[in-house]
């Protein structure tokens, strides 16, 4: 199938074993943000405060509340700087580069506090094991700027087709929003019903944080460093109904019974002629599949 010149652009390649370090480091690296915002921002059901976003020029906390102000903090990913800013005008940042991740634990606590933002989170990685305090994580010490720019690249290409996806759906849906328990980016369409409650098992996540993001049935995608050989787009249900797993997907697209998932690699994407159409066949076949089979309530997408 021909690739055109823009698609190849636009849809960059970034083979998951060139950054294995440099992603791990930049993944706690979000983790330590993302802890602040969890404990500043307002609580939201399935932890919908917590969460980074895409941004113009990196990944964003957005704006959350701190007393009668507002605060942010964004990863430029382009001139690789985090920042730290307030509406009062204070602001602060440093240099993304090769530091240990208690290096940037400490530092991202000092510019909050120059900022005059006092805040405590758990210094503890979630879902990952090992999960080394962040203060003493001397292991992650990798920043590769033009990896974690590519890996951004992809997202914004990811958060376009996910966004157009949530526009036709009317019911309740998430943001489009990377958890940085996994980092992945991710979108979720609800039901409207209650779910079994969840087993939990996530590594060093108390299962009342799976309980609380899956207490109603839902149908999930998004796109996350891992399941590829580039990364790849996910679609999954819960809870999944009776034949799910034998829906009908895009070539290049399918099942993994090891993650209970489907799964459409960044480099079948990247392959393809149209690779935004592929990817919104994909999102559509997998949620299509989870309404039907578990009779969701009609009127729900346009």
């Amino acid at each position: 199938m021909t690739v055109t010149p823009q698609a190849t652009e636009n849809w960059p390649a970034l083979k998951t074993t060139d950054w294995a370090d440099a992603r791990a480091t930049f993944h706690m690296f979000t983790q330590v943000v993302g802890k602040v915002r969890l404990m500043l921002a307002p609580h939201v059901n399935h932890w919908w405060h917590v969460p980074l976003y895409v941004s113009a020029r990196g990944l964003s906390t957005s704006v959350f509340p701190y007393g009668d102000d507002a605060v942010d903090v964004e990863f430029d990913l382009i001139d690789h700087v985090i920042h730290f800013r307030r509406s009062d005008g204070q602001s602060t940042s440093f240099p993304l580069e090769p530091m240990t991740v208690a290096d940037f634990y400490a530092r991202t606590m000092a510019s909050l506090a120059h900022i005059g933002v006092e805040v405590r989170i758990h210094a503890t990685p979630n879902e990952v094991d090992p999960a080394i305090p962040f203060a003493l994580d001397t292991t992650h010490a990798s920043y590769d700027p033009a990896a974690v720019h590519t890996f951004w690249r992809q997202l914004v290409q990811a958060e376009r087709v996910l966004t157009e996806f949530r526009s036709r759906f009317i019911g309740k849906v998430s943001p489009v929003h990377v958890f940085w328990g996994a980092l992945d980016l991710a979108v979720t369409r609800f039901s409207g019903r209650v779910a079994p409650p969840h087993p939990g098992g996530a590594p060093n996540c108390p299962d009342s944080v799976m309980v609380e993001g899956y207490s109603h049935e839902l149908s999930s995608a998004g796109f996350w460093p891992g399941g590829g050989e580039e990364g790849a787009f996910y679609s999954y249900a819960y809870p999944a109904p009776d034949g799910y797993k034998d829906a009908v997907v895009p070539a290049g697209a399918f099942f993994s019974e090891e993650l209970g998932e489907f799964l459409l690699p960044w480099e079948t994407v990247r392959a393809a002629e149209n690779p935004e159409q592929l990817v919104l066949e994909f999102l559509q076949a997998t949620y299509v599949a989870a309404a039907e089979l578990a009779e969701w309530p009609e009127g729900l997408t346009y």
